[in-house]
Parts: C-alpha cells; sequence; structure tokens
C-alpha cells in the first residue's frame, strides 16, 4: 500500500492490552522489527497505530537506559539525581512502520502524535508524567531521519559499549541518541 500520509485520514494510537492484542503486537516486532521482540524492561506502553485504513506501525516505549553519558551529560545531573529520577525518561524501544505500508512522512507523524499522548496514557497507567523521551538509532544502518523531522534532537553517540559490558572495548553497534522533552523544564525536573 503506497498512500500519501495525507490521504491516510486521522492516524489514532490504541494501547496494546493484554490478550490477543499482546500476541500481535509481539508477533509483529519478531516477524518484521530487525531487532525481534524481547520484553520491554520495567513500566512500558505498547501501541497500535490505525488509520482508516488499516494497522499501519506498531510502537512500544520502556524504561531508559540506566547510564548514557552523552544524555546524562546533556541533562546535567548528578549520579544521585539520576537515581532518584531517572523513571521520568522513558525509552522507545520499538517503532516499526509495517514493511507493507508506503508512505512519506508518515513515520514522523506518528512521533508527533504518539508524542503528543504518551504523558496522558503514562500518567492514567503509572501515575507519574515523564517528562523526557528517549530513543537508539544505529548509525550505520538509519540517520534518524523521522525522529529528527519530528523534532528530537540528537545529543550525541554510544560509545558501543552495553549495559553488561566489561571491557570497555565497545563491541555493539554505535547509535545516535535522540531526545524529545515532554515538558519545558524537563531538565529542572530531573536535576531535582
Amino acid at each position: 500500500m503506497r498512500v500519501g500520509a495525507g490521504a491516510l485520514g486521522v492516524l489514532r494510537l490504541e494501547m496494546v492490552v493484554k490478550g490477543a492484542t499482546s500476541r500481535l503486537w509481539n508477533e509483529l516486532i519478531e516477524r518484521y522489527h530487525y531487532l525481534g521482540h524481547k520484553p520491554l524492561p520495567g513500566a512500558q506502553l505498547r501501541y497500535f497505530v490505525f488509520s482508516d485504513l488499516g494497522l499501519l506501525a506498531v510502537l512500544g516505549f520502556g524504561a531508559s537506559a540506566w547510564s548514557v553519558a552523552d544524555r546524562d551529560r546533556y541533562i546535567g545531573w548528578t549520579a544521585k539525581q539520576r537515581n532518584r529520577n531517572l523513571h521520568l525518561i522513558v525509552n522507545n524501544a520499538r517503532f516499526l512502520i509495517l514493511p507493507w505500508v508506503k508512505s512519506p512522512n508518515l513515520a514522523s507523524k506518528i512521533l508527533s502524535l504518539t508524542c503528543k499522548q504518551i504523558r496522558d496514557d503514562w500518567q492514567a497507567k503509572y501515575n507519574y508524567s515523564p517528562v523526557l523521551l528517549e530513543t537508539f538509532v544505529e548509525v550505520n544502518r538509519f540517520a534518524g531521519t523521522c525522529y529528527r523531522a519530528a523534532n528530537w534532537m540528537q545529543v550525541g553517540i554510544t560509545q558501543g559499549r552495553g549495559k553488561l559490558e566489561k571491557s570497555k572495548q565497545g563491541k555493539l553497534p554505535k547509535k545516535y541518541i535522540l531526545l524529545y522533552p515532554l515538558a519545558k523544564d524537563f531538565k529542572e525536573r530531573l536535576c531535582q
């Protein structure tokens, strides 16, 4: 299906709930996302994206990365502040437009819609509102264009080490670190 994003009609996000919809989300990610399916860590929200034409995409948000040097430097928080407020950052861990959907600008439209809705959805489910979204985009695989078009800002590049990496040799792919503020005073809130 190739259609302009404007011709799709109104986009809507639907949260994934347990049962059949959860299994469908998992199956789509396992089958079509290059990272495959792994359970998202910590507090999480998963979404289906629909238009009048049907299911277009799926997204998943979970706990933020524990320590990311460039992100932490950008925020300007101490280790103690990070320990206390890390839950206020949510990681966009999966984003998949289904492979048969071809629509220029659709990805950035979905991201913009999600950024407007996720705070309220998170508040409804977990009784607090995140103030910052993060995502990581593999440098050698993607440019992160859809995130940049949706006003996410690049604050650095990872060193290629995972959270369990002990050798400090950087064996994993390097990734762009992209952030999207959900509150104007996000730095102040995170540094409290």
